[in-house]
Protein backbone atom coordinates (compact mmCIF):
# COMPACT_ATOMS: atom_id res chain seq x y z
CA UNK A 1 0.00 0.00 0.00
CA UNK A 2 1.59 3.35 -0.99
CA UNK A 3 1.53 5.98 1.72
CA UNK A 4 -0.42 9.57 1.30
CA UNK A 5 2.39 11.30 0.66
CA UNK A 6 3.77 8.99 -1.71
CA UNK A 7 0.26 8.86 -3.82
CA UNK A 8 0.22 12.43 -3.55
CA UNK A 9 3.99 12.97 -5.10
CA UNK A 10 2.65 10.78 -7.96
CA UNK A 11 -0.14 13.03 -9.26
CA UNK A 12 0.65 15.15 -12.10
CA UNK A 13 -0.73 18.33 -10.39
CA UNK A 14 -3.22 20.56 -12.92
CA UNK A 15 -2.00 24.71 -12.89
CA UNK A 16 -4.07 26.52 -10.24
CA UNK A 17 -5.91 28.61 -13.08
CA UNK A 18 -7.14 25.51 -14.83
CA UNK A 19 -8.77 24.98 -11.57
CA UNK A 20 -9.73 27.88 -11.31
CA UNK A 21 -11.18 28.23 -14.99
CA UNK A 22 -13.11 25.06 -14.14
CA UNK A 23 -15.51 26.76 -11.36
CA UNK A 24 -15.80 30.21 -13.68
CA UNK A 25 -13.51 32.49 -11.86
CA UNK A 26 -10.68 34.29 -14.11
CA UNK A 27 -7.37 34.86 -14.15
CA UNK A 28 -7.93 38.19 -12.41
CA UNK A 29 -10.62 36.35 -9.92
CA UNK A 30 -7.35 34.70 -8.47
CA UNK A 31 -3.82 35.47 -6.57
CA UNK A 32 -1.54 32.96 -7.13
CA UNK A 33 0.52 31.40 -4.70
CA UNK A 34 3.16 29.55 -6.70
CA UNK A 35 1.92 27.02 -9.71
CA UNK A 36 -0.27 24.91 -7.42
CA UNK A 37 -2.30 27.48 -4.71
CA UNK A 38 -4.13 30.68 -4.91
CA UNK A 39 -6.01 33.17 -2.95
CA UNK A 40 -9.66 34.28 -3.77
CA UNK A 41 -10.14 37.77 -3.05
CA UNK A 42 -13.42 39.01 -1.25
CA UNK A 43 -14.63 40.49 -4.16
CA UNK A 44 -15.44 37.33 -6.07
CA UNK A 45 -17.93 36.46 -3.86
CA UNK A 46 -19.14 40.08 -3.56
CA UNK A 47 -19.58 39.88 -7.65
CA UNK A 48 -21.53 36.88 -7.40
CA UNK A 49 -23.83 37.64 -5.15
CA UNK A 50 -27.04 37.52 -7.02
CA UNK A 51 -25.75 33.77 -7.91
CA UNK A 52 -28.14 31.48 -6.33
CA UNK A 53 -26.79 28.80 -3.67
CA UNK A 54 -25.90 25.65 -4.58
CA UNK A 55 -26.72 22.64 -2.08
CA UNK A 56 -24.68 22.12 0.87
CA UNK A 57 -24.02 18.58 2.35
CA UNK A 58 -22.17 18.02 5.87
CA UNK A 59 -20.15 15.06 6.67
CA UNK A 60 -19.94 14.44 10.39
CA UNK A 61 -19.39 11.58 12.11
CA UNK A 62 -19.83 8.27 15.01
CA UNK A 63 -17.35 8.94 18.23
CA UNK A 64 -14.28 8.37 16.51
CA UNK A 65 -10.93 6.24 18.07
CA UNK A 66 -7.84 8.17 18.70
CA UNK A 67 -6.77 7.66 14.87
CA UNK A 68 -9.66 9.49 13.35
CA UNK A 69 -12.34 7.39 11.40
CA UNK A 70 -11.21 9.44 7.55
CA UNK A 71 -14.12 12.41 7.55
CA UNK A 72 -11.82 14.23 5.91
CA UNK A 73 -11.23 11.35 2.96
CA UNK A 74 -14.85 10.95 3.03
CA UNK A 75 -15.43 14.22 2.50
CA UNK A 76 -12.66 14.59 -0.85
CA UNK A 77 -13.60 11.34 -1.91
CA UNK A 78 -17.60 12.33 -2.14
CA UNK A 79 -17.00 15.39 -3.82
CA UNK A 80 -15.15 13.28 -6.55
CA UNK A 81 -17.75 11.09 -6.71
CA UNK A 82 -20.40 13.72 -7.11
CA UNK A 83 -18.50 14.98 -10.25
CA UNK A 84 -17.93 11.45 -11.52
CA UNK A 85 -21.51 11.19 -11.89
CA UNK A 86 -22.20 14.51 -13.86
CA UNK A 87 -22.45 17.39 -11.05
CA UNK A 88 -20.86 20.34 -10.21
CA UNK A 89 -19.22 19.75 -6.82
CA UNK A 90 -17.04 21.49 -4.68
CA UNK A 91 -14.96 20.76 -1.26
CA UNK A 92 -14.89 23.65 1.66
CA UNK A 93 -12.74 22.13 4.64
CA UNK A 94 -10.58 23.18 7.37
CA UNK A 95 -6.80 24.26 7.05
CA UNK A 96 -4.31 21.50 8.98
CA UNK A 97 -2.84 22.50 11.97
CA UNK A 98 1.28 21.71 12.78
CA UNK A 99 0.32 20.91 15.96
CA UNK A 100 -1.64 17.52 14.85
CA UNK A 101 0.99 17.06 12.29
CA UNK A 102 4.12 16.97 14.19
CA UNK A 103 2.20 15.02 16.87
CA UNK A 104 -0.16 11.88 16.68
CA UNK A 105 -2.70 12.54 14.56
CA UNK A 106 -1.07 13.46 11.31
CA UNK A 107 -2.08 15.99 8.47
CA UNK A 108 -5.40 17.15 7.96
CA UNK A 109 -6.01 16.78 3.91
CA UNK A 110 -7.15 13.61 3.41
CA UNK A 111 -5.94 10.37 2.54
CA UNK A 112 -4.74 8.19 0.33
CA UNK A 113 -6.68 8.88 -3.75
CA UNK A 114 -8.75 11.19 -1.98
CA UNK A 115 -7.15 14.11 -0.61
CA UNK A 116 -6.26 17.82 -1.53
CA UNK A 117 -3.00 18.72 -3.23
CA UNK A 118 0.06 19.98 -2.88
CA UNK A 119 -0.28 17.43 0.54
CA UNK A 120 2.93 18.56 1.64
CA UNK A 121 2.14 22.43 1.44
CA UNK A 122 -1.41 22.34 2.80
CA UNK A 123 -0.11 20.20 5.88
CA UNK A 124 3.03 22.40 6.69
CA UNK A 125 2.87 26.45 5.90
CA UNK A 126 0.17 26.51 3.15
CA UNK A 127 -0.57 30.23 2.27
CA UNK A 128 0.63 31.63 5.39
CA UNK A 129 -2.90 32.31 7.50
CA UNK A 130 -2.00 30.32 10.67
CA UNK A 131 1.17 32.37 10.94
CA UNK A 132 -1.14 35.46 10.15
CA UNK A 133 -3.53 34.69 13.04
CA UNK A 134 -0.48 33.70 15.23
CA UNK A 135 0.80 36.89 14.69
CA UNK A 136 -2.25 39.23 14.75
CA UNK A 137 -3.17 36.81 18.58
CA UNK A 138 0.33 38.03 19.88
CA UNK A 139 0.27 41.20 18.54
CA UNK A 140 -2.67 41.80 20.90
CA UNK A 141 -1.21 39.76 23.92
CA UNK A 142 2.14 42.15 23.38
CA UNK A 143 0.12 45.42 23.31
CA UNK A 144 -1.74 44.30 26.52
CA UNK A 145 1.00 43.80 28.24
CA UNK A 146 2.84 46.93 27.06
CA UNK A 147 -0.52 48.61 27.99
CA UNK A 148 0.25 47.41 31.40
CA UNK A 149 3.86 48.17 31.75
CA UNK A 150 3.07 51.83 30.23
CA UNK A 151 0.04 52.04 33.19
CA UNK A 152 -2.44 53.81 30.24
CA UNK A 153 -6.02 54.39 30.60
CA UNK A 154 -8.39 52.27 30.50
CA UNK A 155 -6.45 50.48 33.48
CA UNK A 156 -6.36 46.96 33.58
CA UNK A 157 -5.95 44.80 36.79
CA UNK A 158 -3.14 42.14 35.59
CA UNK A 159 -4.43 39.60 37.74
CA UNK A 160 -7.70 39.60 35.39
CA UNK A 161 -6.18 39.89 31.52
CA UNK A 162 -7.45 36.78 30.26
CA UNK A 163 -5.79 36.97 26.71
CA UNK A 164 -3.04 34.33 26.55
CA UNK A 165 -0.40 34.00 23.49
CA UNK A 166 -0.47 31.24 21.06
CA UNK A 167 1.55 28.92 18.69
CA UNK A 168 0.66 26.42 16.23
CA UNK A 169 2.21 23.51 17.85
CA UNK A 170 1.64 21.16 21.02
CA UNK A 171 3.91 22.11 23.65
CA UNK A 172 3.08 21.50 26.73
CA UNK A 173 5.75 23.06 28.52
CA UNK A 174 3.92 26.42 27.55
CA UNK A 175 0.50 25.84 29.29
CA UNK A 176 1.68 28.25 32.07
CA UNK A 177 4.66 30.44 32.13
CA UNK A 178 5.58 33.42 34.14
CA UNK A 179 5.87 37.32 32.50
CA UNK A 180 8.06 39.83 33.17
CA UNK A 181 10.66 38.51 35.36
CA UNK A 182 14.16 40.05 36.58
CA UNK A 183 15.41 43.55 35.70
CA UNK A 184 12.78 45.28 38.58
CA UNK A 185 9.94 45.58 36.12
CA UNK A 186 12.05 47.02 33.01
CA UNK A 187 10.51 43.55 30.90
CA UNK A 188 7.37 43.96 31.94
CA UNK A 189 4.40 43.57 34.42
CA UNK A 190 5.36 40.14 36.13
CA UNK A 191 1.76 37.76 35.98
CA UNK A 192 0.90 34.45 35.02
CA UNK A 193 -0.27 33.53 31.55
CA UNK A 194 0.59 30.61 29.00
CA UNK A 195 -0.02 29.55 25.64
CA UNK A 196 -2.68 27.99 23.68
CA UNK A 197 -2.32 26.49 20.56
CA UNK A 198 -3.26 28.95 17.73
CA UNK A 199 -6.22 26.47 16.12
CA UNK A 200 -7.87 27.21 19.53
CA UNK A 201 -7.60 31.35 19.30
CA UNK A 202 -10.61 33.19 19.36
CA UNK A 203 -8.80 35.37 16.71
CA UNK A 204 -9.23 31.58 14.52
CA UNK A 205 -13.50 31.83 15.67
CA UNK A 206 -13.16 34.88 14.79
CA UNK A 207 -11.91 34.51 10.80
CA UNK A 208 -14.03 31.44 10.57
CA UNK A 209 -17.03 33.38 11.64
CA UNK A 210 -16.82 36.51 9.59
CA UNK A 211 -18.44 37.66 6.37
CA UNK A 212 -16.18 39.96 5.50
CA UNK A 213 -13.38 42.65 6.10
CA UNK A 214 -15.62 45.18 7.99
CA UNK A 215 -17.13 42.26 9.76
CA UNK A 216 -13.85 40.90 10.86
CA UNK A 217 -12.81 44.47 12.12
CA UNK A 218 -15.86 44.79 14.59
CA UNK A 219 -15.44 41.05 15.96
CA UNK A 220 -11.89 42.09 16.12
CA UNK A 221 -12.83 44.79 18.47
CA UNK A 222 -15.37 42.77 20.67
CA UNK A 223 -12.45 40.66 21.82
CA UNK A 224 -12.30 40.84 25.66
CA UNK A 225 -8.55 40.85 26.45
CA UNK A 226 -9.49 41.24 30.75
CA UNK A 227 -11.05 43.27 33.17
CA UNK A 228 -10.72 46.60 35.38
CA UNK A 229 -10.91 46.66 38.99
CA UNK A 230 -14.13 46.82 39.42
CA UNK A 231 -14.80 43.98 36.67
CA UNK A 232 -15.52 45.69 34.09
CA UNK A 233 -14.56 44.22 30.66
CA UNK A 234 -11.37 45.98 28.50
CA UNK A 235 -11.67 45.20 24.50
CA UNK A 236 -9.22 44.98 22.11
CA UNK A 237 -10.62 48.31 20.74
CA UNK A 238 -9.85 49.83 24.34
CA UNK A 239 -6.42 49.42 23.41
CA UNK A 240 -6.46 49.65 20.46
CA UNK A 241 -5.13 46.96 18.92
CA UNK A 242 -7.57 46.48 16.15
CA UNK A 243 -6.26 48.24 13.13
CA UNK A 244 -3.49 46.19 13.10
CA UNK A 245 -4.72 42.88 13.48
CA UNK A 246 -6.71 43.33 10.80
CA UNK A 247 -4.07 44.17 8.64
CA UNK A 248 -2.39 41.34 9.88
CA UNK A 249 -5.13 39.49 8.55
CA UNK A 250 -5.88 41.20 5.30
CA UNK A 251 -4.80 37.94 3.15
CA UNK A 252 -5.37 35.45 5.59
CA UNK A 253 -9.55 36.53 5.31
CA UNK A 254 -9.15 35.23 1.65
CA UNK A 255 -9.63 31.24 1.08
CA UNK A 256 -7.39 29.13 -0.74
CA UNK A 257 -8.08 27.29 -3.57
CA UNK A 258 -6.25 23.89 -4.72
CA UNK A 259 -7.56 20.71 -5.88
CA UNK A 260 -7.95 16.94 -4.99
CA UNK A 261 -6.39 13.85 -6.54
CA UNK A 262 -8.66 13.66 -9.32
CA UNK A 263 -8.49 17.75 -10.01
CA UNK A 264 -11.60 18.69 -8.09
CA UNK A 265 -11.79 22.36 -6.81
CA UNK A 266 -11.38 22.42 -3.33
CA UNK A 267 -11.62 25.61 -0.80
CA UNK A 268 -8.93 25.31 2.15
CA UNK A 269 -9.48 27.59 4.98
CA UNK A 270 -9.83 28.31 8.46
CA UNK A 271 -9.08 25.49 11.03
CA UNK A 272 -10.75 25.85 14.63
CA UNK A 273 -10.64 22.27 16.75
CA UNK A 274 -14.07 21.21 17.10
CA UNK A 275 -13.53 19.94 20.95
CA UNK A 276 -12.56 23.40 21.80
CA UNK A 277 -13.55 26.00 19.27
CA UNK A 278 -16.52 25.10 16.64
CA UNK A 279 -14.46 23.02 14.16
CA UNK A 280 -15.64 24.24 10.95
CA UNK A 281 -14.22 26.00 7.59
CA UNK A 282 -14.61 29.54 7.62
CA UNK A 283 -18.40 31.01 6.62
CA UNK A 284 -16.97 32.62 3.62
CA UNK A 285 -15.58 30.12 2.25
CA UNK A 286 -18.43 27.81 2.59
CA UNK A 287 -20.62 30.69 1.03
CA UNK A 288 -18.01 30.95 -1.79
CA UNK A 289 -18.12 27.25 -3.05
CA UNK A 290 -21.83 27.22 -2.62
CA UNK A 291 -21.66 30.41 -5.31
CA UNK A 292 -19.36 28.44 -7.83
CA UNK A 293 -21.03 24.78 -7.50
CA UNK A 294 -23.84 23.25 -7.86
CA UNK A 295 -22.99 20.74 -4.64
CA UNK A 296 -20.57 22.06 -2.09
CA UNK A 297 -19.56 18.93 0.60
CA UNK A 298 -17.99 20.45 4.04
CA UNK A 299 -17.64 18.66 7.37
CA UNK A 300 -17.10 19.70 10.69
CA UNK A 301 -14.56 18.11 13.08
CA UNK A 302 -14.95 14.89 15.32
CA UNK A 303 -18.03 13.90 16.08
CA UNK A 304 -21.96 14.94 15.59
CA UNK A 305 -21.80 15.56 19.35
CA UNK A 306 -19.01 18.04 19.01
CA UNK A 307 -18.27 19.57 14.92
CA UNK A 308 -21.89 18.97 13.52
CA UNK A 309 -23.78 20.14 16.98
CA UNK A 310 -21.65 23.57 16.59
CA UNK A 311 -21.91 22.96 12.65
CA UNK A 312 -25.60 23.99 12.72
CA UNK A 313 -26.05 25.70 16.30
CA UNK A 314 -22.96 28.28 16.11
CA UNK A 315 -21.79 28.51 11.86
CA UNK A 316 -25.35 27.93 10.64
CA UNK A 317 -27.12 30.42 13.08
CA UNK A 318 -24.78 33.02 12.37
CA UNK A 319 -24.54 32.82 8.58
CA UNK A 320 -27.97 31.32 7.46
CA UNK A 321 -26.14 28.77 5.84
CA UNK A 322 -29.15 25.67 5.43
CA UNK A 323 -27.48 22.26 4.85
CA UNK A 324 -29.33 19.70 2.84
CA UNK A 325 -27.96 16.46 3.67
CA UNK A 326 -26.08 15.27 6.12
CA UNK A 327 -22.97 11.97 5.49
CA UNK A 328 -22.48 10.00 9.05
CA UNK A 329 -19.04 8.52 8.68
CA UNK A 330 -18.52 5.08 10.48
CA UNK A 331 -15.89 2.53 10.52
CA UNK A 332 -15.64 -1.02 11.77
CA UNK A 333 -13.35 -0.08 14.25
CA UNK A 334 -14.89 2.78 16.35
CA UNK A 335 -17.87 0.71 16.02
CA UNK A 336 -16.31 -2.23 17.71
CA UNK A 337 -14.84 0.40 20.28
CA UNK A 338 -18.05 2.40 20.70
CA UNK A 339 -21.17 0.08 19.65
CA UNK A 340 -24.32 0.58 18.07
CA UNK A 341 -25.53 2.10 20.97
CA UNK A 342 -23.23 5.30 20.10
CA UNK A 343 -24.36 5.36 15.90
CA UNK A 344 -27.56 4.98 17.08
CA UNK A 345 -27.40 8.41 19.38
CA UNK A 346 -25.45 10.20 16.50
CA UNK A 347 -28.71 9.74 13.84
CA UNK A 348 -31.06 10.49 16.96
CA UNK A 349 -29.21 13.99 17.26
CA UNK A 350 -28.86 14.52 13.59
CA UNK A 351 -32.56 13.81 13.19
CA UNK A 352 -33.52 16.42 15.80
CA UNK A 353 -32.14 18.66 13.74
CA UNK A 354 -34.50 17.67 10.81
CA UNK A 355 -31.54 17.45 8.22
CA UNK A 356 -31.75 13.60 6.41
CA UNK A 357 -28.85 11.56 6.79
CA UNK A 358 -26.95 8.84 5.07
CA UNK A 359 -24.70 6.58 6.60
CA UNK A 360 -20.74 6.04 4.82
CA UNK A 361 -18.94 2.85 6.11
CA UNK A 362 -15.55 4.24 5.52
CA UNK A 363 -13.19 0.88 4.42
CA UNK A 364 -9.93 0.51 5.98
CA UNK A 365 -7.61 -1.89 4.12
CA UNK A 366 -7.70 -4.33 7.58
CA UNK A 367 -11.10 -4.51 7.60
CA UNK A 368 -12.60 -7.80 5.99
CA UNK A 369 -16.06 -7.89 3.88
CA UNK A 370 -17.97 -9.93 6.25
CA UNK A 371 -17.03 -7.54 8.69
CA UNK A 372 -18.58 -4.26 6.91
CA UNK A 373 -21.45 -6.34 5.77
CA UNK A 374 -22.73 -7.21 8.87
CA UNK A 375 -22.45 -3.56 10.47
CA UNK A 376 -24.46 -2.48 7.08
CA UNK A 377 -27.10 -5.04 7.90
CA UNK A 378 -27.17 -3.63 11.67
CA UNK A 379 -27.60 -0.01 10.16
CA UNK A 380 -30.74 -0.98 7.68
CA UNK A 381 -31.88 -2.37 10.64
CA UNK A 382 -32.27 1.09 12.56
CA UNK A 383 -33.98 2.08 8.85
CA UNK A 384 -30.76 4.37 7.52
CA UNK A 385 -29.59 4.44 4.48
CA UNK A 386 -25.74 2.97 4.75
CA UNK A 387 -23.28 2.62 1.81
CA UNK A 388 -19.58 0.86 2.00
CA UNK A 389 -16.78 3.32 0.50
CA UNK A 390 -13.42 2.77 -0.36
CA UNK A 391 -12.70 6.31 -1.48
CA UNK A 392 -8.79 6.33 0.32
CA UNK A 393 -8.20 3.41 -2.25
CA UNK A 394 -10.64 3.83 -5.12
CA UNK A 395 -10.95 8.28 -5.02
CA UNK A 396 -14.13 9.21 -6.27
CA UNK A 397 -15.23 5.75 -7.74
CA UNK A 398 -15.42 4.50 -4.20
CA UNK A 399 -17.97 6.59 -3.34
CA UNK A 400 -19.90 6.53 -6.50
CA UNK A 401 -23.14 4.51 -4.59
CA UNK A 402 -22.82 7.10 -1.45
CA UNK A 403 -23.19 10.49 -4.28
CA UNK A 404 -26.58 8.86 -5.55
CA UNK A 405 -27.77 8.84 -2.05
CA UNK A 406 -26.71 12.00 -1.60
CA UNK A 407 -28.36 13.82 -4.52
CA UNK A 408 -31.51 11.91 -4.04
CA UNK A 409 -31.51 13.05 -0.14
CA UNK A 410 -30.84 17.12 -1.26
CA UNK A 411 -34.14 16.70 -3.20
CA UNK A 412 -35.75 15.76 -0.37
CA UNK A 413 -37.51 19.13 1.51
CA UNK A 414 -35.58 19.90 4.89
CA UNK A 415 -35.79 22.39 7.12
CA UNK A 416 -32.98 23.03 9.60
CA UNK A 417 -33.96 22.87 13.81
CA UNK A 418 -32.53 24.51 16.57
CA UNK A 419 -32.46 22.54 20.11
CA UNK A 420 -31.93 25.47 21.27
CA UNK A 421 -33.54 29.52 21.61
CA UNK A 422 -30.68 32.28 21.91
CA UNK A 423 -32.92 34.00 24.51
CA UNK A 424 -32.69 30.73 26.74
CA UNK A 425 -30.42 31.23 29.54
CA UNK A 426 -26.79 29.80 29.31
CA UNK A 427 -27.59 27.41 31.41
CA UNK A 428 -30.56 25.98 29.86
CA UNK A 429 -28.68 26.12 26.44
CA UNK A 430 -26.30 23.80 28.17
CA UNK A 431 -28.55 21.35 29.67
CA UNK A 432 -30.55 21.26 25.85
CA UNK A 433 -27.09 20.42 24.57
CA UNK A 434 -26.45 17.83 27.02
CA UNK A 435 -29.78 15.89 27.17
CA UNK A 436 -30.65 15.87 23.19
CA UNK A 437 -26.77 15.77 22.09
CA UNK A 438 -25.19 13.64 24.28
CA UNK A 439 -28.15 11.78 25.79
CA UNK A 440 -27.08 12.86 29.61
CA UNK A 441 -29.48 13.20 32.46
CA UNK A 442 -28.37 16.29 33.71
CA UNK A 443 -25.89 18.71 34.06
CA UNK A 444 -23.55 19.54 37.02
CA UNK A 445 -22.70 23.47 37.34
CA UNK A 446 -19.25 24.43 39.75
CA UNK A 447 -19.68 27.02 41.94
CA UNK A 448 -16.77 28.47 39.44
CA UNK A 449 -19.06 28.07 36.77
CA UNK A 450 -22.09 29.60 38.36
CA UNK A 451 -20.10 32.39 39.15
CA UNK A 452 -18.78 32.82 35.82
CA UNK A 453 -21.95 32.22 33.75
CA UNK A 454 -23.53 34.92 35.87
CA UNK A 455 -20.75 37.27 35.42
CA UNK A 456 -21.21 36.70 31.90
CA UNK A 457 -25.43 37.45 31.47
CA UNK A 458 -24.44 40.48 34.11
CA UNK A 459 -22.91 41.93 31.16
CA UNK A 460 -25.21 41.16 28.48
CA UNK A 461 -23.72 38.50 26.74
CA UNK A 462 -26.73 35.94 27.84
CA UNK A 463 -28.44 35.70 23.93
CA UNK A 464 -24.91 34.16 22.69
CA UNK A 465 -24.71 30.37 21.84
CA UNK A 466 -23.30 27.81 23.26
CA UNK A 467 -19.95 26.03 22.45
CA UNK A 468 -19.17 23.61 25.20
CA UNK A 469 -15.09 22.21 25.41
CA UNK A 470 -15.66 18.24 25.15
CA UNK A 471 -13.56 15.45 25.41
CA UNK A 472 -13.88 13.54 21.35
CA UNK A 473 -13.32 10.18 22.77
CA UNK A 474 -17.17 9.82 24.72
CA UNK A 475 -20.12 11.58 24.54
CA UNK A 476 -20.05 12.16 28.06
CA UNK A 477 -17.12 14.23 29.73
CA UNK A 478 -14.68 11.26 30.39
CA UNK A 479 -12.82 10.00 27.32
CA UNK A 480 -12.60 6.78 29.11
CA UNK A 481 -16.28 6.20 28.81
CA UNK A 482 -16.57 4.46 24.98
CA UNK A 483 -20.08 3.96 23.55
CA UNK A 484 -23.10 5.30 24.72
CA UNK A 485 -23.21 4.62 28.41
CA UNK A 486 -26.47 1.86 29.78
CA UNK A 487 -26.06 3.86 33.13
CA UNK A 488 -27.33 7.72 33.39
CA UNK A 489 -24.80 10.25 33.57
CA UNK A 490 -23.72 13.50 34.14
CA UNK A 491 -22.05 16.34 32.38
CA UNK A 492 -19.94 18.61 34.84
CA UNK A 493 -19.17 22.15 33.69
CA UNK A 494 -15.81 23.17 35.46
CA UNK A 495 -15.96 27.45 34.17
CA UNK A 496 -17.25 29.48 31.56
CA UNK A 497 -15.68 32.34 29.41
CA UNK A 498 -17.20 34.46 26.85
CA UNK A 499 -15.74 34.77 23.42
CA UNK A 500 -17.30 38.10 22.41
CA UNK A 501 -15.29 38.34 19.46
CA UNK A 502 -16.40 35.36 17.82
CA UNK A 503 -19.70 35.31 19.09
CA UNK A 504 -20.35 32.51 21.45
CA UNK A 505 -19.47 31.31 25.55
CA UNK A 506 -17.14 28.42 25.39
CA UNK A 507 -18.24 25.86 28.33
CA UNK A 508 -15.55 24.00 29.58
CA UNK A 509 -16.48 20.41 31.13
CA UNK A 510 -13.98 17.39 32.50
CA UNK A 511 -10.47 18.24 31.42
CA UNK A 512 -9.97 19.68 28.53
CA UNK A 513 -6.57 20.84 27.39
CA UNK A 514 -6.25 24.40 24.91
CA UNK A 515 -2.19 23.28 24.38
CA UNK A 516 -1.75 19.24 23.54
CA UNK A 517 1.40 17.75 24.14
CA UNK A 518 3.47 15.62 21.88
CA UNK A 519 2.95 11.65 21.92
CA UNK A 520 6.07 9.65 23.42
CA UNK A 521 7.07 9.14 19.63
CA UNK A 522 5.93 11.86 17.87
CA UNK A 523 4.98 12.07 13.95
CA UNK A 524 7.36 15.05 13.47
CA UNK A 525 10.45 12.45 14.11
CA UNK A 526 9.73 10.51 10.83
CA UNK A 527 9.15 14.00 8.50
CA UNK A 528 12.19 14.76 6.32
CA UNK A 529 13.29 16.21 3.55
CA UNK A 530 15.74 15.08 1.13
CA UNK A 531 18.62 17.25 -1.17
CA UNK A 532 16.39 17.89 -4.06
CA UNK A 533 13.47 18.95 -1.48
CA UNK A 534 11.40 16.15 -1.55
CA UNK A 535 9.70 15.83 1.84
CA UNK A 536 9.50 12.21 3.37
CA UNK A 537 6.80 11.05 6.83
CA UNK A 538 4.14 13.08 6.07
CA UNK A 539 0.87 11.25 6.46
Amino acid sequence: MKSDIEIAQSIPLKPIREIAESIGLSEDDIVPYGRFMAKIPLKSLESRSDVPDGKLVLVTAMSPTSMGEGKTTTTIGLGQALNRIGKRAMMAIREPSLGPCMGLKGGAAGGGYSQVLPMEDINLHFTGDFHAITSAHNLLAAVVDNHLHQRLNPEINPRHVVWKRVIDMNDRSLRSIILGLEDKGLNGVMREDGFEITAASEVMAVLCLSTGLRDLKERLSRIIVGYDYLGKPIFARDVGATGAMAALLKHAINPNLVQSVEGTPVLVHGGPFANIAHGCNTVIATRMALKLSDYTVTEAGFGVDLGAEKFFHIKCRTSGLNPSAVVLVVTWRAYVLHGMGNIRKHLDTLSRFGVPAAVSINRFLSDRDGDLMELKSRLEDLGVDAVITDCRERGGEGGLELAEKVVSLCERPSELRMLYDLNDDIRTKVETVAKNVYGASGVEFSSQALKDIRHIENMGYAGLPVCIAKTQSSLTDNPKIPGFPDEPFTIHVNSAKVSAGAGFVVISTGKILSMPGLPKSPAALSIDIDEEGNITGLF
